[in-house]
């Protein structure tokens, strides 16, 4: 009952399949709120496409692009970016080493940018606005690339090739996230503790994919969604509901006597 923050990954877990926050976790979070715990959210999605989802939630806390930018109550304090130059050869490098048209997203601190063969707005809305480009005059830092690799053993060769990044693949399809090693979720709930004084056991984080492992093994408590990979369970302290059976409200609803 210390535990004084909750931190979310958003999609197969805050999210429902249907890319929405039910209405009994909002209302869950509402109450433990008023009870004095900070919400935060702790997402591979950039900041302005978290925001789409978490606008009724209100987090005092928002960790995007895989922990390469924090908020907390809606100040940055912590940025971990990219150079033009390093953007510039890791799309260069994941072309020559993947293929001239593999997929490529990159987050820049206010925008997300594709060069799509299909507007992703048509395959899945939930990506919200996303800017077409071809990457042929890109001058701009980023945040966060991701890179669509159907080879692994490519993945593989342009991950030693990026010694200097955090390479981690999702759970849904073949895109893999490239941040900087400073940048993960873990390392930025640190960075959040530091500036906020928030002792990181007084955390409890709650993930289902890869990336989510580190965070929740560094919290106080790690929870894993009942759709987690087996990964993600085997490491966790509990495993509750899945993100379509309202886990995350009965978990809160129990501990908190909410």
């Amino acid at each position: 009952m210390d535990k004084k923050v909750l931190l979310f990954d958003l999609d197969g877990t805050l999210l429902r399949s249907d890319k929405t926050i039910s209405e009994r976790t909002l209302l869950a979070l509402k109450k433990c709120r008023e009870k004095g715990i900070l919400i935060g959210v702790s997402t591979s999605r950039g900041e302005k496409n978290s925001l789409q989802f978490t606008e009724k939630l209100c987090p005092d806390i928002l960790i995007a692009s895989g922990g390469a930018l924090v908020t907390y109550k809606g100040q940055y304090i912590y940025k971990a970016e990219f150079s033009i130059e390093e953007t510039q050869k890791m799309i260069v490098l994941a072309r020559q080493i993947c293929g001239a048209d593999c997929e490529i997203t990159i987050d820049t601190l206010h925008e997300h940018y594709w060069n799509y063969k299909i507007d992703p707005n048509i395959a899945d809305a939930s990506w919200g606005v996303s800017i077409y480009t071809d990457y042929s005059d890109f001058a701009q830092k980023s945040l966060k690339i991701c890179v669509e690799i159907f080879d692994s053993e490519k993945a593989t060769k342009l991950s030693e090739c990026l010694p200097d990044c955090d390479c981690v693949k999702f759970i849904d399809g073949d895109w893999y996230k490239f941040t900087k090693k400073t940048a993960t979720k873990e390392k930025a709930i640190l960075k959040l503790c530091e500036v906020c004084n928030i002792p990181v056991e007084n955390i409890i984080a709650f993930g289902d994919d890869l990336v989510d492992i580190g965070m929740l093994q560094l919290c106080g408590k790690g929870i894993a969604m009942g759709n987690a990979l087996q990964e993600v369970k085997n490491i966790a302290d509990i495993v509750i509901g899945t993100n379509d059976e309202d886990g995350i409200a009965q978990w809160l609803e129990e501990y908190y006597d909410l």
